[in-house]
């Protein structure tokens, strides 16, 4: 018998999941997705599944083992962010076009507005270009429900079938029904069966293949036009229509809520859960009955693109609906009435009046009170002023407070970057110190192949690795350093970082406590004289774990000497811990008990010696 529970969208997505008869599920973190796999594990520990759950060391390699067990006939999942799907679009790509024996469920979870994401971009229409169905839900619920449609769809048509929530549903809560129990197996008996033609992408078979997958994606739209109804649906005005709405995922939600909140009865909407293919007939009939047309999708308009008829419709393509960003509900409130053509509604003015009294600021986001991070960009920066300083995806991207970053692109990037600022150097005849931070779980996601590119090519730089033992920024998972696996009592086998520098060809390797700034300053300025003297990049790894999930520290309690403060903000602008305050009154530092967790590391931050250790 099923329970009621108040569930986190990803933990209903995760208990559909398992509930499906999901064998194999794989993920790399990322938010709004972080919570699905450890959910899968615990869920699959609860009902005894006989089930694989495991991190891939990025999200190609986790595409690629959920993917390729579908070609032994098991069912399988895979799960990331948007932009984890372009690190895994090569396979991605590839096997859409494959006619998979199991059934494959991709769960992308989009980040529109964004809220921790490099970019906004749309996973609806990474489905659109590899040619694979994408269910958008609008709910928890939904997205829950879609689960078990996914896996049909997938095995009636042997495709790669995409699931796409979004933050506002990753990130909510709902009361719904946890399900007791798990579907059979899969009908087929999980055996690998030779066959090139079906498994191998030569060109003359992809020929063969592409034409297939083009009639096999057809027969969906149909099936989406007539038999998914509980994902596709109008809702009828109860007065005469003066505006047709279509909606889909979190904005149908939205839009919902504002008309029951301004009492209108006067727009239709058509739902759509099957952004692609889209049921286009359903979709041009609703548009050919209303003279005006408002399309509300996060983030591009793949609905909207897709229409045949677009001279009525108000749109992303158009800029009547804003290019960028979420579609909030005061958002799709002030939509609404321009295309109605009405006056939107003024803000509230007691809300207005209220927020101007508290005098809210907000606060910029900082790396955490302690956290070993910040001592080590103040090691960096102090060791070498002058260096060129890229970095990478993760909690260290908020040394940028610090003023220890210069850029930024992607994971891995901070050791490519490098590369790439060595070379426009040398070319010109120069040469600048280049330091770069990228963190543990980071460098194994995407920073190796960058550092063997650079020891093969003799790139002369430092790579700073910020081991904070932690897939800090999500929420603090595993990953290859570890060996830590996400079910009970399933070991994995820990990587050495530093064998694995040494691995790849770096000949210069060296640890230092991370809140050691002597040390810390010491091995960068060696490091360089080492890359720069035999062109070769070095690795300096500041080791010390993430202060969150460190579970006792020493106890070093701080104070400030106000004769020895001389206002600087050195302290501040340089190092920046949130347990560190500044009187604009006094000119003076103090420290904030509100925030200071006595982890001491802030003594070495002061130029002049004025942050020292409180005796008690």
């Amino acid at each position: 018998m099923n329970k009621k529970a108040l569930l986190l969208g990803n933990e209903a997505i995760a208990g559909a999941i398992v509930a499906a008869g999901c064998q194999v599920a794989t993920a790399y973190p990322g938010t709004p997705s972080s919570e699905i796999l450890p959910a899968i594990a615990k869920r699959a520990d609860e009902l005894e599944a006989e089930m694989v759950v495991e991190w891939g060391a990025n999200e190609k390699v986790a595409f690629e083992m959920a993917v390729t067990s579908t070609f032994a006939g098991a069912r399988a999942c895979c799960v990331m962010k948007h932009v984890g799907l372009n690190v895994a679009a090569d396979p991605f790509m590839t096997t859409a076009l494959y006619e998979l024996k199991g059934g494959m469920l991709l769960v992308s979870s989009d980040d529109p507005g964004p809220h921790s994401s490099q970019n906004e971009q749309d996973s609806r229409f990474f489905a659109m270009f590899a040619k694979v169905p994408c269910l958008d839900p609008a709910d928890a619920e939904e997205a829950a429900a879609m689960v078990a449609d996914g896996y049909s769809l997938s095995e009636r048509h042997g495709v790669v079938t995409m699931l796409r929530p979004t933050t506002r549903i990753s990130h909510s809560r709902q009361a719904l029904d946890l399900p007791s129990s798990r579907a059979p197996a899969p009908k087929l008996p999980v055996a690998f069966e030779r066959n090139p033609a079906r498994w191998c992408p030569l060109p003359a078979i992809v020929r063969t293949s592409h034409p297939r997958h083009n009639a096999r994606l057809l027969r969906i739209q149909e099936e989406f036009e007539h038999d998914w109804g509980r994902y596709n649906f109008e809702v009828k005005a109860q007065k005469p229509a003066r505006l047709g709405v279509i909606a889909s995922g979190i904005a149908f939600a939205s839009l919902c809520d504002v008309l029951v909140e301004q009492g209108r009865e006067d727009v239709d909407i058509l739902k759509i859960g099957t952004p692609f293919p889209l049921p286009v007939k359903m979709a041009d009939e609703f548009v050919a009955r209303h003279d005006r047309i408002l399309v509300l999708e996060e983030s591009y308009p793949v609905i909207e693109l897709q229409l045949t008829n677009r001279t009525r419709v108000m749109g992303r393509s158009n800029g009547f609906v804003p290019e960028a960003g979420e579609l909030l509900p005061e958002v799709v409130a002030d939509l609404l009435a321009r295309a109605l053509g009405e006056e939107p509604e003024a803000p509230d003015a007691e809300f207005v009046s209220l927020m101007d009294e508290l005098r809210l600021a907000p606060r910029k986001p900082t790396l955490c009170a302690g956290c070993p991070h910040r001592s080590s960009f103040l090691s960096i920066r102090r060791a070498l002023p002058s260096a060129i300083n890229p970095s990478d995806i993760g909690c260290y991207t908020l040394g940028i407070n610090q003023k220890g970053i210069d850029t930024s692109i992607c994971m891995g990037g901070a050791v490519t970057s490098s590369s790439g600022l060595y070379l426009a150097h040398k070319v010109s005849g120069q040469s600048r110190p280049v330091v770069a931070t990228i963190g543990d779980s980071t460098f194994y996601h995407m920073g190796v192949p960058g550092l063997l590119s650079a020891v093969y090519n003799r790139h002369s730089f430092v790579l700073c690795i910020l081991d904070n033992s932690s897939t800090a920024m999500t929420g603090g998972q595993s990953h290859p350093g570890l060996g830590e696996k996400p079910r009970k009592e399933d070991e994995g086998v820990a990587v050495d970082l530093i064998k694995l520098c040494h691995g790849c060809g770096v000949e210069f390797v060296e640890v230092v406590p991370a809140y050691d700034n002597a040390a810390g300053v010491d091995a960068v300025k060696r490091a360089w004289q080492h890359a720069e003297a035999e062109r070769k990049p070095a690795v300096v790894i500041f080791r010390h774990p993430c202060m969150l999930l460190r579970p006792k520290q020493d106890v070093i309690p701080v104070t400030v000497d106000p004769d020895k403060c001389v206002g600087c903000r050195y302290c501040i602008d340089y190092f920046g811990c949130p347990g560190l305050s500044f009187d604009e009154r006094t000119k003076k530092t103090s420290i904030d008990p509100n925030y200071c967790i006595s982890c001491g590391a802030c003594r070495a931050a002061c130029p002049h010696g004025a942050i020292l250790e409180e005796k008690r």
